[in-house]
């Protein structure tokens, strides 16, 4: 890190430095046992706005600023400090919250693999959210994503692996960090005449030192209370899960002691400091006016404030924890001592006061100091910068992916499916892509067929095979071929279930005849074999037309010298449905047209005096016989005598009944004799009970 001297000996030192909003504090240590012993301290406050919320606005004022940081360095320790760590703040990073949805074939069980991909879908969305037209000539690396919110079949879930589901989504809040702020962190130190040894970020810095690694399992929240900002982190199952960022902090506070006692600025800051540890308080105001005043009355006008920021804070907690509370909080930075943040910080958790503290003092046991420097919140980030730069995490690495170098953010467990996203890899191509899929309409409802899956992308890292969530090392070479495209989805008619049903069953002259059942597409009849396209429209048929029937026959009806469609005259665009009874005689031989057409207008005359007598008076033309004899039977539970005939079978009744078979509108007839169901050429005895009606689907 550093240049010996006769005056410091040969150690492994570190230079830390936090370039904050306010103050840039430089700290020059070496590593003692499982902690840090500093050697020198230097803080010096930026003399202009020269940094606005942690992001650097004019380099040069800031190289400045870190150059008098590392001269009083370099001559409190003797040493010719030329390599620097740095860290960049919270309050820059960008957090967006993303909805990623998947949908399975068919149902099918949850698994890792299936969630790693709803994380993919979801940074995606949400890396295409900051790539707008206002932020397109910037680049932007993932730092960090955590899962709010899963759902199952559109319902809120807990825990989703594992559980069947057609449908599965998540909300998962992504955090970047802007490339324009990295560059201007290395900028300012370059001119400055220092080289960047490490970076990190600000939250990560804080947590190695205010939460010692073994309490990383739990869910707890880090809040640094800077100047302009406080700055949020969630720790859960080991690392940072998630960042988060509010524009109120120490400076609101001081704004609200500016306004009421006309003080300036830097009075009111210190009037802000004093409260916490003193009883009372002297300034002058901008008249010159001396004043005096308890930490008390200080208190009545700082409390709203302080209400007003631990309000908003608590609130993008819950926020970034899935709407759950943590288990604590910890806070560091110099806001974060005003008076009563940690108790009013606690009551808008809704947890103990005990388990919201302010950490600075009894986070440093392993933190020792050659000067007389207080253990201080304040101090909390610059030495965690250094102690990070032990772990050589949190860093940036370089990679070679696809013949492609790229600079990618070490957030401590980056994957290979890390660096395609950085690297602009369509997610599209990681996972396996489905052929195209075929929408069409089945009897009116809308029906949807998946193409078939392609085969996943196939990585090698220096040259070994290897998974999307294989970890990544530095200057690793990486080879990803993309995914690819399944077949598209191919259909005929006889694949529906509606086709497999048994062949449709009509009564021809008497006898049972089977029929396919047909579809018809697109107002064309089409066979089984038919391959369904985009858009078609399906009507699976329960009818035939008398034409249809008779050219499924082979038969040619205008060789027929009478039709009849359960006893009633009809023609051939009657439609006729299962076990309907259809009768047809062949025309006379040499007989033309016009007496087909006389005979028809007898034989439906024959028929229609039928119907009006109700065969109760002796048939003629040769109708009756010998051996005729009448039933009283029961249509519908109305009494009916048939007469005239030796036997009787089902269809006899439309002799007496008038049944419009023409109004079926796609409904199925239902026929029974004594309850049970029949055929048209069941027999009829004298006492039977029949009924008839349309099937209601």
């Amino acid at each position: 890190m550093s240049d010996s001297s006769e005056k410091t000996e040969q150690r492994d030192y570190v230079y830390g430095l936090d370039i904050g909003t306010r103050n840039v504090v430089g700290v020059v240590g070496y590593p003692e046992g499982a902690g840090l012993h500093v050697i020198a301290l230097s803080m010096r406050e930026h003399k202009t706005r020269a940094m606005i919320d942690g992001q650097i606005h004019n380099i040069d004022r800031v190289a400045a600023v870190v150059r008098e940081v590392t001269d009083e360095l370099e001559e409190k320790t003797g040493l010719k400090l030329s390599r620097v760590c740095i860290a960049a703040a919270g309050r820059v990073l960008v957090t967006y919250t993303a909805r990623a949805e998947y949908s399975y074939p068919q149902e099918s069980v949850v698994t890792r693999d299936d969630l790693n991909r709803l994380d993919m879908i979801g940074i995606d969305e949400a890396s295409g959210s900051i790539r707008t037209k206002d932020n397109e000539k910037y680049h932007f690396y993932c730092v960090g994503y955590s899962v709010a919110h899963y759902y199952l079949n559109g319902e809120p879930f807990g825990s989703i692996e594992g559980h069947k589901a057609n449908v599965i989504a998540e909300d998962i809040i992504v955090t970047f960090l802007p490339e324009d702020v990295v560059d201007g962190l290395y900028s300012a130190v370059g001119r400055a005449g220092l080289e960047v040894a490490n970076m990190t970020l600000e939250p990560i810095a804080a947590i190695d030192v205010a939460i010692p690694e073994n309490f990383r399992m739990l869910n707890i929240a880090l809040v640094d209370v800077g100047a302009g900002t406080s700055d949020i982190c969630i720790t859960r199952d080991g690392s940072i899960s998630s960042y988060g960022m509010i524009p109120y902090a120490g400076d609101e506070i001081t704004e609200s002691l500016v306004q009421e006692y006309l003080v300036d600025f830097n009075t009111a800051e210190q009037m802000k400091k004093d409260s916490t540890d003193k009883t009372d308080i002297t300034f002058l105001d901008i008249m010159g006016i001396s004043h005096t005043l308890t930490a008390e009355e200080i208190w009545q006008h700082t409390d709203p404030v302080v209400e007003k920021i631990t309000d908003a804070v608590s609130k993008k907690i819950l926020e970034l924890n899935g709407d759950h509370p943590v288990a604590a909080c910890f806070v560091v930075g110099g806001g974060g001592k005003a008076h009563g943040f940690c108790e009013s910080l606690a009551s808008k958790l809704k947890i103990i006061n005990e388990r919201v503290a302010l950490r600075g003092r009894e986070v440093m046991n392993n933190i020792s100091f050659d000067e007389d420097i207080e253990k201080d919140p304040l101090l909390v980030t610059p030495v965690g910068i250094c102690l990070n730069y032990y772990d050589q995490r949190n860093n940036f690495i370089m990679i070679n992916l696809n013949d492609q170098i790229m600079k990618l953010y070490d957030n401590g467990h980056l994957t290979i499916v890390d660096a395609a996203i950085q690297a602009g890899y369509d997610t599209k191509d990681l996972f396996p892509k489905r052929g195209k899929e075929i929408n069409f309409f089945v009897n009116g409802e809308k029906r949807m067929v998946r193409g078939m899956e392609g085969e996943s992308a196939t990585v090698v890292m220096n040259g070994e095979p290897a998974g999307l969530k294989t970890p990544i090392s530095r200057n690793a070479e990486i080879e990803i071929t993309p995914s690819t495209m399944g077949a598209d989805a191919a259909l005929s008619l006889s694949d529906f279930y509606e086709t497999e049903k048994t062949d449709l069953i009509f009564i021809i002259n008497g006898e049972r005849v089977s029929c396919p059942r047909f579809a018809e597409v697109n107002g064309e009849l089409e066979p089984g074999t038919y391959e369904i396209k985009d858009n078609d429209d399906i009507i699976i048929r329960d009818h035939y037309t008398v034409d249809e029937l008779a050219r499924i026959m082979d038969e040619n009806i205008e060789n027929y010298d009478s039709l009849f469609v359960n006893n009633r005259p009809a023609d051939g665009d009657t439609e006729v449905y299962e076990n309907f009874s259809i009768d047809w005689d062949a025309r006379p031989a040499g007989s033309d047209d016009e007496s087909r057409k006389e005979s028809r207008q007898d034989a439906d005359e024959n028929i229609k005096g039928k119907k009006a007598d109700g065969f109760n008076n002796e048939p003629e033309g040769g109708l009756k016989t010998d051996k005729a004899h009448s039933i009283n039977i029961t249509i519908n539970s109305k009494p009916y005598t048939l007469t005239g005939k030796e036997s009787y079978i089902f269809i006899d009744i439309f002799t007496v009944i008038d049944f419009d078979t023409n109004s079926a509108g796609g409904r199925g007839v239902y026929i029974k004799v004594n309850g049970e169901r029949c055929e048209y050429v069941t027999p009829l005895n004298d006492g039977d009970a029949v009924e008839i009606g349309w099937e209601e689907f």
